[in-house]
Formats: C-alpha cells, structure tokens, sequence
C-alpha cells in the first residue's frame, strides 16, 4: 500500500456522504472512493443475511481498485458485516457507532432519543452497546422506517421530512429529552430539520449527537499509526454505485454542494 492509495468509503445509498463530506474537510490531501449501493437500498429493512452479502459483494469492488482503509458509512452493514470484512480485508476497517455514549456522559438523568433504522435498533450490536453502557433505562429507541427514503430523494428540508420527524418527536413532547442521536448516516443531512423541529416539540432544546465525527477521528488515528496518511493527494472521489445513472449524478451532486 501507498500513502496515496484510495480510503474506500461504503454506504447503502448517499447517506456515507455526510461522513466523506466531513473527512474530506479534515483530510484534503486523501483519495477517496465512495460506493453507495443504491441498487439494493434500504439496508435497514432487510434481513441481517442479506446485509452482509450486500455489503461483501460491494466493499470488494472497492479492494480490487485499491483502497489503504475502508470506513463503513452505515450503521446496519457495520452491525451485519464488519467482522467478517475485517478478516477478509486485512486493512483498517473503521466502524460506526450511534453516539450513545457521549449523549449519555453529557447529561447523567436526561432522556435520549435514538433515532435509527429498525435493522440497527433490532441488531445485537446495538443492544451489546446499550448494555455495556447500561443506559436502557433512559433511552427511547425510535425505529424510523422510511426517512432514509425521504432522505434519498435529495430533498433535505421537503415538508415530508419535517412533518416525518414531528410525527416521531410529538409523543415525547412531555419527557425531558436531552440528546437526540443521530443513529444513521443518512439522518445527518436532515440534522437541520431535527433540530427545529426539537426546538417547536420539546421545552428545553436537546443537544444533537452524530457518530460520523468520532468515525473521522478513528480513521485518522489509524491512518496515522500506520504513517499512512497522505502528504501529496488531490482530494480526489470516485463514485461507484450499484444503482442507476440517476443515482450517481445526485451523489456527485451532494458531493459539490
């Protein structure tokens, strides 16, 4: 492997884009491929079977073209597959991780909300999570189906979105919410959505979690461990994606926006 060598970065559909729009500021000189697999998505209704042969089947399109590191942009397939591309790769594999914990650490009494895919919420990583930070007891788990659909049509602030995260935030509207993570890439692009709309539901505004920035983080200490990180790249992206011509010019769209 060369310093130069691409960081592979894999989401089922343009939701990893909020995570490579966030490296790409902290790591400019990086090359980058991103590989949505849009042909397939959503991920977080599906069975943990097909996750993971979804998942293998598009991350070794990436190692074929050369890839130092791989950062698992979706929560889902990082619950169905990561062990298994860790051993099959022998490259830094980087995970991601709804932020509980720092959501929990900030406030030790307040309510959390996470928001999630049904297949994250449902998985046995996420539940190993919760029960090593024991903190069931003070989270309110709400499997959205359907809002990275939303997300996928491009459109961040549709009336639909807003009137999705209402819909999901009203009941709620009498406990003490303090946190409210963002347990999908996807979720990131409609954070400002999230956050006005918490503003109109709850009393006192909760403080908004994101685990893409401790992801970033992780890939950067282990770039940097291996002396790996680049001196001379361009910030340049390659756009793969398993879905249609359409699909590929929204991501590259998002991508410059």
């Amino acid at each position: 492997m060369k310093k130069t060598d691409y960081i592979g970065f894999f989401d089922s559909g343009l939701g990893g884009l909020s995570v490579l729009k966030h490296a790409l500021q902290v790591f400019p000189e990086e090359n980058y491929i991103f590989f949505a697999d849009c042909g397939h998505f959503p991920y977080g209704e599906k069975t943990p079977e097909q996750v993971r042969e979804y998942s293998i089947a598009s991350c070794d399109r990436m190692y074929e073209k050369g890839i130092k590191a791989l950062v698992i942009a979706c929560n889902t397939a990082t619950s169905a597959a990561i062990h298994e591309m860790r051993e099959k790769y022998q490259i830094p594999v980087i995970s991601m991780e709804p932020a509980v914990k720092p959501a929990m650490e900030a406030d030790p009494t307040g309510k959390i909300i996470v928001m999630a895919t049904p297949g994250t919420i449902a998985s046995g990583r996420y539940k190993r999570l919760i029960d090593r930070l024991g903190c069931n007891d003070r989270l309110i788990n709400i499997p959205c189906k359907g809002l990275a659909d939303l997300v996928e049509k491009g459109d961040f602030e549709s009336e639909e979105i807003y009137g999705y995260i209402k819909d999901i935030f009203v009941p709620h509207a009498s406990e003490r919410v303090t946190g409210i993570v963002l347990g999908c890439t996807h979720y990131s692009f409609v954070r400002n959505a999230v956050e006005k709309t918490a503003a109109n539901v709850f009393k006192d505004m909760p403080e908004i979690y994101d685990g893409m920035y401790g992801t970033v983080r992780q890939l950067g200490n282990l770039l940097r461990k291996d002396d790996m990180l680049s001196e001379s790249g361009k910030s340049e992206v390659i756009v793969m994606t398993s879905g249609t011509e359409e699909d590929r010019k929204l991501i590259e769209y998002i991508l410059k926006k």
